[in-house]
C-alpha cells in the first residue's frame, strides 16, 4: 500500500439521540445519530401506523372503499 494516501483510523463515539453511546473505530472521533438499535420501532416492538395528511382516507375515498 502506498504511504501516505489513507485517513487516519482513530477511536469512535456514536452517540444517539435517546442517550446510548457505542465505542467503535472509524475514521471520524465522533459520530452522531437520530435512531440506534435500543430506540428504533422497529427492534423495540413499538411500531406505530402514521397517518400522514390524511393520506388513508383520501386513499378510501378514491377507490371507495368505506
Amino acid at each position: 500500500m502506498k504511504q501516505g494516501i489513507h485517513p487516519k483510523y482513530v477511536d469512535c463515539k456514536i452517540t444517539c439521540a435517546c442517550g446510548n453511546v457505542i465505542e467503535t473505530r472509524s475514521t471520524r472521533p465522533e459520530i452522531r445519530v437520530e435512531v440506534c438499535n435500543l430506540c428504533h420501532p422497529f427492534y423495540t416492538g413499538k411500531q406505530k401506523l402514521v397517518d400522514t395528511g390524511g393520506r388513508v382516507d383520501r386513499f378510501n375515498r378514491r377507490f371507495g372503499r368505506k
